[in-house]
């Protein structure tokens, strides 16, 4: 499971370091992509094809099952982990999570996601002031104990 939130830098040639735990849990391929909430995902390549997959089976006749299939798998690059744990993040999903020199990696169970130091810490402050009526929501639908 990735769980944990790292803040790197994104260096001069588009790479940022993953964290040795994350790096183990994802092996030596990953695919990053277009996340929710102006982040992206990356994925190992096993979650990847269970991920891809559910959206393959989405309806194309309807107008938000494509474009959210379009926007994840069309945004989506298979990369490589190097020797010393870096990936190259394409300048059009930099462009896309506004990623400029610190970022942050932050394990989300199956996925990890990338943000900018801002963006992430902004979040973080908004979801911070709603996080107990979300739980409530969460343990009236029967999701948290």
């Amino acid at each position: 499971m990735l769980i944990g939130e790292y803040t790197h830098t994104l260096d001069a040639k588009n790479r940022i370091s993953l964290p040795a735990k994350f790096r183990k849990e994802l092996g030596p391929k990953v695919v990053v992509t277009n996340g929710l909430d102006n982040c992206l995902f990356i994925f190992s390549i096993k979650e990847w094809s269970a991920f891809s997959g559910e959206l393959g089976k989405l309806s194309l006749v309807q107008g938000d099952k494509r474009k959210f299939t379009r926007f994840m798998l069309g945004g989506a690059s298979e990369v490589e982990v190097d020797a010393i744990g870096r990936i190259l993040i394409p300048e059009y999903l930099q462009d896309f999570a506004k990623l400029k020199n610190k970022v942050v990696l932050a394990g989300v169970h199956s996925r990890v996601e990338v943000w900018g130091e801002k963006q992430w810490d902004e979040y973080k402050k908004g979801v911070g002031k709603d996080i107990d009526v979300l739980a409530e929501k969460l343990g009236e639908a029967g999701a948290l104990g």
